[in-house]
């Protein structure tokens, strides 16, 4: 009984063991069918490094020509055993953290490696030609803007150097540029040999007052000019000289200076002609032509300067066609077609060469800009070599027409229109007529006020002026005037300035 129950235990135990490894085949086969049905009805799929802890392991077939990765549905053939295909539980934040972390180590490394690249290719010039664009190996000024290497490509070439010749052009010139000594006789007022205070203000511009005896010459200024025949014939500006009674030139190479004789001048152009003897012919220069620089080339500039004798500068073309007008005690000039350049230009310099790289003379150093720093003014030689022959033979110099009505103008103020009886401030006020002028013939009389010319209405005395000046000599100018409170018309016929005594 004991031995059955045993056996019965043993009987049951082994039964029990016995059912318990049926039943675990019984459930695998039944684990094996699940699989079976979940792998013919759902597709599982990796999204990159990622998978799923509950879907099964999926079969990679990989392209090795192209690089693709095909991911398929997964399959019972393929399929590891269930123990096999589970996978130990992983963690959110393992699946998350592990991919983040690879990928900003794989950005960091691609920081480090292009940076490096960056770094080595800017020391090692690996992508700079092999002439710098500011370089100019030969240290020569040129105007070609670009070169051609030896693979055909064309590389831009800036020169930013100071063209080399400068020397050559001034031991070649120099000798061509002279100093001008001007002389008065002394007077108890001061003539119009103080232009220089009109050109370079508050400058005494070498000029000796130390004599004050009524009758006696003294030093009344220093100007430079330049030798353009070399027979002797100086080219200089006209207020270098204007008023001297005695011109002495100083010519390199000559102990003693020459007496100059006067010959053509002409107040408008400032341009005036001289002539000195001599027993061999003179060093001359060779004009040029300014139309042919355009803003930016280099120049240089000769003269003597505070009577520092040839001072040499250099600079640029800064601009072309300045116009300018300067007062003086003779009157107006009115200068039209100025060279502008930065070479430095102080009293001295008037009426010295501006030269070109080639040693040409393109234009006369005639005055600067007294509030600016590098603004100085050179009269272009398309302005003289027209006249030269007339000054050569103390010719007179044709003179265009300057529009003229011949009155004096001002601007309104509250002042002046209250005592007219005149609202608001716009327009010009006439504070002189001159007599037998244009606007004088016309019945314009001083205290009028202009506003209108020509239907254009006036806001200031520059109006007036600028509309006059546009207009020929001959024309008809209406102009409409007011005067104790009433407005009139006048009809104005344009004169010529230049052709009154």
């Amino acid at each position: 009984m004991g031995d059955n129950k045993n056996n019965n235990g043993n009987d049951k135990y082994r039964d029990f063991f016995e059912r318990d490894e049926q039943g675990t085949h019984k459930n695998d086969e039944q684990q094996t069918h699940t699989t079976e049905e979940k792998s013919a009805s759902t597709s599982y799929y990796r999204y990159g490094p990622f998978q799923s802890v509950s879907e099964p392991a999926t079969s990679l077939a990989t392209n090795e020509l192209d690089g693709r990765t095909d991911i398929t549905a997964n399959s019972t053939a393929n399929s590891p055993a269930p123990s096999q295909a589970r996978m130990a539980p992983v963690s959110k934040s393992t699946r998350t953290k592990s991919p983040m972390v690879r990928m900003f180590a794989s950005f960091m490394a691609g920081v480090v490696v292009v940076g490096s690249l960056m770094f080595t290719s800017d020391q090692m010039n690996w992508f700079t030609p092999d002439q710098a664009v500011f370089s100019n190996e030969n240290n020569t000024p040129s105007n070609n803007n670009s070169s051609t290497s030896g693979d055909g490509i064309q590389k831009a070439a800036l020169d930013i150097e100071r063209p080399d010749n400068i020397s050559q052009i001034v031991a070649n010139s120099r000798e061509a540029v002279v100093k001008i000594e001007t002389y008065s006789k002394v007077s108890q007022s001061r003539g119009t040999n103080d232009i220089f205070d009109y050109f370079f203000p508050g400058q005494n511009n070498g000029r000796d007052s130390s004599s004050n005896d009524e009758g006696t010459l003294r030093q009344s200024g220093v100007g430079s000019g330049f030798i353009f025949d070399n027979s002797g014939y100086i080219l200089t500006n006209q207020h270098v000289i204007d008023g001297a009674t005695e011109i002495k030139v100083y010519v390199e190479g000559f102990d003693e200076p020459f007496v100059a004789k006067q010959l053509g001048e002409s107040y408008e152009l400032d341009l005036a002609a001289l002539k000195i003897e001599g027993d061999k012919p003179f060093p001359a220069l060779k004009i040029g032509d300014a139309n042919s620089l355009n803003v930016g080339d280099w120049v240089v500039a000769i003269g003597n300067p505070y009577g520092f004798d040839h001072t040499v500068t250099v600079g640029v073309l800064s601009a072309k066609e300045r116009p300018i007008t300067i007062p003086d005690a003779n009157g107006t000039r009115e200068y039209q077609h100025l060279l502008q350049t930065d070479a430095s230009i102080n009293p001295g310099n008037s009426g010295g060469p501006l030269l070109n790289l080639s040693g040409e003379v393109i234009g006369i150093n005639t005055a600067v800009n007294a509030q600016a720093q590098g603004i100085g003014f050179a009269i272009p030689t398309g302005t003289f070599t027209e006249v030269l022959d007339n000054l050569k033979n103390n010719k007179p110099i044709p003179v265009e027409p300057a529009p003229y009505i011949g009155v004096a103008l001002e601007d309104l103020n509250d002042t002046y229109s209250k005592q007219l009886g005149y609202t608001g401030t716009k327009g010009a006020l006439i504070t002189q007529v001159e007599v037998g002028s244009p606007a004088h013939q016309s019945g314009i009389r001083a205290g009028d006020i202009v506003t209108e010319v020509l239907d254009k209405s006036i806001d200031n005395s520059s109006d007036v002026v600028s509309i006059i000046k546009e207009l020929k000599v001959g024309a008809k100018a209406t102009i409409k005037v007011f005067r104790e409170g009433k407005t009139y018309e006048v009809v104005a016929i344009i004169g010529d300035r230049n052709a009154q005594p």
